[in-house]
Formats: C-alpha cells, structure tokens, sequence
C-alpha cells in the first residue's frame, strides 16, 4: 500500500529519464555549469508589491505552509498549487505518469490545473519542488531535463516570471545523517546537478529557497542551546505519524513556520524579523506557535541562511 511517507523516499522506479544516460566529459560539465552561473550576474530585483505565486510539487509543500505564507506576506499575497504524494517534476508534466494521492492532496480551493495555471501568465512567482530521494529524481525522472520544462513554459507565457525551486530535505533517519545530507547535498546535488544544468538548458536563472539549509541552521542552533522557549528538539518540527510516531520527514506546525518565513525572505527579498508568530492552518484552525524566544531564533536563523545561500537571489 501506498503512503506519503514511503512516496517521498522516492525508491527507484526503473524508468529512465531522457537525459539520463548522457555521459557528459568534465570539461563540457565545468563549461556548462560556467555559462549557468553567469545567469546571475545581474540581480534580481525584489518585489514592489504582492506576489501571485503558483506551488507545484509534493507533501512537503501542503496546503499549511502557502497558507502560512500568505498570512506573512503583503497584503494581497495570493496562491495556487498542484501537489503529489513525492510526485517528481516528470510526473506533473507527462500526462501518462500517474501524480500519486492527486485527489487527495488537491482536494481544496486553492488548486488550479499546473500547465493551465502556469501558461495563464497571471503568476509573478513559480515554485517548483522535486521529489527525493532527490539523486533518484536526478536519475530515474530526468529531474533536469522537467525543471527546465516547467521553467521554459512559465517564461514563454510570462517573460519576467520569477523562477524558485524549493530546495527540500531528506528524511531524518538517513544512514548518512540528516544534518549530513543537508550539508554535503546542497552544491552536489541541488546546485552543480539540478539547478545548474536546468538553468544552462534554458538561459535563464532559476533561484532557490533554501528551506533545508533553514532547517539544519535552526536545529543546529537549537541543539547548541539544549532548545529554546517552547522547542526542545528538532522531533517538535516535525508532524506525528497516526501510530503516534516522529514522521522522519513531514513537518508539523512549527516546521512549516520556519519553511514559511524562508519562502517570504526569498520570495520578498525581506526580513522575516518581527513577522507575527501566530498564524493558521489551511483550514481555519490555529496553528501551534514558537513562543517569543523560538520565534526570534528562527526569524533570524532564516535571514542569515537566505542572504548568505548562494542563487537565492537576495542579496547579502
């Protein structure tokens, strides 16, 4: 039987992506990174208004923390999303791969069709996510090849689009270590082996939320500090499984509060500091809460990561 937690370990499916058994020589590899990175040479502005912004991923987007966002955000900050259960890129652009729990997941109002929404041209923002694990994704879905897709429709219909992938996480009872994964993964994977081949394919700048480099500086700060105000451990960021359990990678509340104020520092080019800690859940209800001390930390914490991450597009 199918569930999040076992789509999101992201197993290998056997089907081979389309650019996945190109052997490129380093030389050619090197030169292409090069080219992509001189896409960024020229800064991006930040935002002078509200963003419209369209999410297109998985369960470690959800519904509560775009939800959360838009209540940090300006004032009319709007949203749209299409999500899977670890749904790769590949799978929301194929139309023959099936989009695993799409009923589910996009069983509410702020859902819109991804190719409708994105061709539309009413998004100033596109937040891409791919599944992980993410060198299965890299392998085994083409991660490249579709992050370069979604990014080149959205700037066909809207040249002065903003481009994001959602740099996520693994899970936290990785062999290699969670802090690890999120250290050495960064460059090796999310940069040097999907961004940046992504960006070279289409000549335009794709930036990064970097929500897993967020996470690993907070539970780092919170494990020097033995825990701070109402969070004693990295377990209180995350969700509970229904036997009651730590889930190894959902978030819970105060989780999708810290990946919220990344998305409003990266997305708005902002201090999240003195954003309001109490907020709500997708659905209405109230959310848990960082107390004051918490709340300061990871505030802070995620402007630090955000100016100092390379292509997050803010500037330091």
């Amino acid at each position: 039987m199918f569930s999040r937690r076992n789509m999101l370990r992201g197993a290998a499916t056997g089907v081979i992506g389309i650019g996945a058994g190109l052997a490129l020589s380093a030389g050619v590899r090197q030169r292409r990174l090069l080219n992509a990175r001189a896409q960024y040479t020229v800064s991006l502005p930040a935002p002078a208004g509200p963003l419209n912004v369209y999410h297109l991923g998985h369960s470690l987007v959800g519904r509560d923390m775009p939800a959360m966002l838009a209540q940090l955000a300006p004032s009319g900050h709007a949203y749209a999303s299409q999500l899977g259960w670890g749904a790769p890129l590949r799978a929301h652009w194929e139309p023959d791969v099936p989009v695993n729990g799409f009923e589910t997941e996009n069983n509410h109002p702020r859902f819109l069709p991804a190719k409708d929404a994105v061709q539309s041209g009413q998004f100033d923002a596109l937040v891409l996510t791919e599944m992980v694990e993410l060198a299965d994704a890299i392998r085994y879905h083409d991660s490249v090849h579709y992050l370069g897709n979604w990014a080149a429709l959205a700037r066909a219909a809207r040249p002065d689009v903003r481009l994001y992938l959602y740099e996520t996480w693994h899970n936290t009872d990785d062999p290699a270590g969670w802090l690890a994964r999120i250290d050495g993964d960064f460059d090796a994977l999310w940069l040097d082996r999907l961004v940046l081949p992504a960006v070279a394919q289409i000549k335009a700048p794709v930036y990064v939320i970097p929500a897993g480099q967020a996470l690993g500086a907070f539970v780092r700060a919170l494990e020097q500090r033995g825990g701070v105000g109402n969070i004693a451990s990295r377990d209180a960021l995350f969700a509970r499984t229904p036997e009651g359990a730590v889930d190894t990678i959902h978030l819970g509340d105060l989780g999708a509060y810290l990946v919220a104020l990344t998305h409003y520092a990266t997305l708005y080019q902002r201090s999240p500091l003195g954003l309001p800690l109490a907020l709500k859940r997708a659905d209405g209800t109230i959310a848990d809460a960082p107390d004051a001390a918490a709340g300061v930390l990871m505030q802070n914490t995620v402007w630090d990561v955000v100016r100092k991450t390379p292509y997050s597009g803010v500037s330091k």
